[in-house]
């Protein structure tokens, strides 16, 4: 039985990758997995039970028995709708905090492959293309100039009423790009199978229509050596 197709989209924090990711979903009918969200909802677990974000065992205790699940764009755990906290900027970085530990990582990775089913998924995260779904369809590394992303983030922010200086942001940006690219498993990096889409001077739709370009033509890129 073949596999249902998978579109991996990874790169860096406020690049954009969460809603052309989700964009390219809708527009091909297909299943949409934001990574990110799972380990946001371990992050939310783990404040709520006590567990300490240095604490890798508890953590990765707390991603194996958490019910979680997504409707309609909604992150629910233990039944409750925690869209608002887990989509929150603390518990954002406490997310990539969490992410670092390989037994979280190695925790979750069953419960994102299990998303994988007919017509097809557009996943999101990290490690989507290296390690989850390394025989995805196509493999997209989506990045953005760090000023432009914490342009970005800063906009979003001020969005959600939340006052804060955009040199904070840049920082705040470096030390998650520094942290998600050197953990010793899954880092962050653009590997050569994954075609790489530069959206500093792109638009949303623009990019949407470049992978929906790709995977139309069948794109792939280059063999990553094991």
């Amino acid at each position: 039985m073949s596999l249902a197709p998978v579109i991996a989209v990874d790169g860096p924090s406020a690049s954009g990758k969460g809603t052309v990711a989700a964009r390219v979903a809708e527009a091909l009918g297909f299943h949409y997995l934001d990574s990110g969200a799972l380990y946001r909802l371990v992050a939310v677990a783990a404040g709520r039970a006590g567990v300490s974000l240095t604490d890798e065992p508890g953590l990765a205790g707390l991603a194996i028995k958490i019910n979680i699940s997504f409707k309609n764009n909604e992150l629910w755990l233990d039944h409750e709708n925690v869209s608002e906290l887990a989509r929150a900027e603390e518990t954002s970085a406490s997310a990539s905090r969490v992410a670092a530990f390989p037994a979280v990582r190695e925790a979750l990775l069953q419960r994102q492959r299990a998303l994988r089913c007919a017509p097809g998924l557009v996943a999101d995260g990290r490690d989507m293309g290296s390690v989850v779904f390394p025989d995805a369809t196509l493999k997209v590394f989506l990045t953005a100039d760090r000023a432009v992303r914490a342009e970005r983030r800063h906009k979003q922010l001020i969005e959600k009423g939340m006052r804060v200086k955009i040199a904070s942001v840049v920082e705040e940006l470096q030390r998650r790009d520094e942290r998600d690219s050197s953990r010793p498993v899954a880092p962050l990096r653009h590997y050569p199978d994954a075609q790489l889409l530069d959206t500093t001077h792109l638009s949303i739709d623009e990019a949407v229509q470049t992978i929906l370009g790709w995977y139309g033509q069948g794109v792939r890129g280059q063999p990553r050596s094991p």
